[in-house]
């Protein structure tokens, strides 16, 4: 019956999920559900209040500020012009001539520097509109083009990358943003270069069709303020539309392209000069002698991502302090959009502490980290999988399973001799794979924003970011297991 509790929960949650309805309700909804179907009932009310708030509230004390400075220098970002100029430049130097891969590298520099996927989508859309009319490619390839450049290998594969996907393994493995370059560069390419063959591909097999652009109602959607998440797939479902409006991007002032790379230059760079450089001559002994519940090795590899962002936000409000329309609201709008994505987030990692107090979770936990006892690499990478896919959300996915079996996949991994670094780059890879089912907000939302419909572009944005991915993810756990990591 707990075994039969925790299924019926989960296929509502990913039900109501899809048809829009918040996970803020659904999370302690789905949750209180589950355990009344569990028969504790008498334990309805302690389990909300202690466990799933307790839960809610450490992760939202972990990655906060995080989700803010992310949220914060992607609206920054945006408002400046730099997103724009820094797209601009790139449609300019590669033409018309390859829109797809100008879209998906476009994408990709932004998202790997730091700005917020949905900003990346609202300030690329209409630029990809205009070069796919111009080149005669079919409209339908343009959620795929985005996905592929802002979803996959930025996200969850290139070392170093800002994302919150790449933060949430640190304080469970004791890593940082960089965990595994070498996997993680490989794993990149293999879905920035085959998604790249894919999706060139439908655009020949369109053309030979005699396919083109296609008769569309231009529509987009404008509000940007409930979808502003910290680089991640999900946790958004505001599909408001309107027509023929532009972005608050394309209003945005101009700026050199050499200037605006120097903020995404930034983020990487000095989390990477913090990371390898800066904290680890540093004699840090003196904070665990005052906060004792503060492992510095497991915290450093959060600070130096927080202090890359909000170094770079500072650049961004201070050089362009003359050209500021409204730098109130531009800080404020970030601010707010950092709260939906991480409370969303957070009521998931709520909904799975609580699954996870269930009778019924000990069968399924067992029966996971049995699923290759001698290889803890592809249990983690399935756990991770099925909850991203469950929960259609990458970071609420990843949170979840690590939140309840961190400790069991690092003492496996001691076991197995198997790096920590690896399993960091493993979890990560693993969760943005079935991130982006038909339910997934961020599925959702990239497509209100193009006009388009399921029907019309899933198909080749599920290529690009679940089975290309999985593809990768396949690959770096047999390179890790045959050669450790790298």
């Amino acid at each position: 019956m707990g075994m039969l509790a925790i299924i019926i929960s989960l296929l509502l949650l990913m039900f109501f999920a899809y048809r829009g309805i918040s996970v803020l309700l659904l999370a302690p909804l789905m949750a209180s559900l589950a355990v009344l179907l569990s028969g504790d009932v008498a334990f309805l009310l302690p389990v909300y209040t202690d466990t799933f708030m307790k839960a809610l509230g450490n992760y939202v004390i972990q990655f906060f500020p995080l989700f803010l400075l992310g949220a914060l220098f992607g609206q920054l970002m945006a408002d400046s012009g730099a997103a724009q100029s820094i797209s601009n430049g790139i449609v300019n130097r590669l033409g018309t001539h390859h829109v797809v891969l100008t879209v998906v590298i476009a994408c990709a520099v932004l998202t790997y520097g730091g700005v917020s996927l949905f900003v990346v989508a609202f300030a690329i859309y209409p630029i990809s509109r205009e070069l796919f009319r111009q080149a005669n490619v079919p409209k339908r390839l343009i959620p795929a083009s985005i996905a592929l450049g802002s979803f996959t290998f930025t996200m969850t594969a290139l070392p170093g990358t800002p994302s919150i996907q790449n933060a949430i393994p640190i304080p469970y493995f004791g890593t940082n943003s960089f965990a595994a370059p070498g996997l993680g560069v490989i794993a990149g390419l293999i879905m920035l270069g085959l998604g790249i063959l894919y999706l060139q591909s439908r655009v020949k097999k369109a053309a030979a069709c005699g396919e083109g652009y296609g008769t569309h109602t231009e529509r987009e959607a404008t509000d940007t303020t409930d979808t502003t998440d910290t680089t991640d797939t999900t946790d958004t479902t505001d599909t408001t539309d309107t027509t023929t409006a532009d972005t608050a991007t394309n209003s945005a002032p101009t700026m050199p392209l050499a200037i605006a790379l120097i903020p995404l230059v930034m983020v990487i760079g000095l989390n990477a000069l913090f990371t390898y450089g800066i904290f680890p001559v540093m004699d840090l002994s003196f904070i665990s002698d005052n906060f004792e519940n503060v492992t510095p090795s497991r915290q450093t590899g959060l600070w130096a991502v927080l202090i890359a962002l909000l170094s770079a936000s500072a650049w961004l409000i201070i050089t362009r302090w003359r050209y500021w329309q409204d730098l109130k609201a531009t800080v404020n709008q970030g601010c707010l959009g950092s709260l939906l994505p991480i409370f969303n987030t957070a009521s998931e990692v709520g909904y799975g502490a609580v699954i996870a107090t269930l009778a019924g979770f000990a069968i399924i936990r067992d029966a996971v980290l049995n699923v290759s006892p001698g290889n803890p690499l592809i249990s983690e990478a399935m756990a991770m999988s099925v909850l991203a896919g469950i929960t259609g959300s990458s970071s609420g996915g990843l949170s979840i399973a690590l939140q309840t079996l961190g400790s069991e996949y690092l003492a496996m991994a001691e076991q197995a001799g198997i790096s920590p670094e690896l399993m960091h780059r493993v979890a990560t890879l693993a969760a943005g794979g079935m991130d982006t089912l038909p339910h997934s907000g961020a599925v959702i939302t990239l497509l209100a924003i193009c006009g388009l419909t399921h029907r019309q572009s899933y198909g080749n944005l599920a290529m690009v970011t679940i089975l290309l991915p999985i593809a990768a993810l396949v690959s770096v756990i047999t390179l890790g297991t045959l050669f450790g990591s790298f």
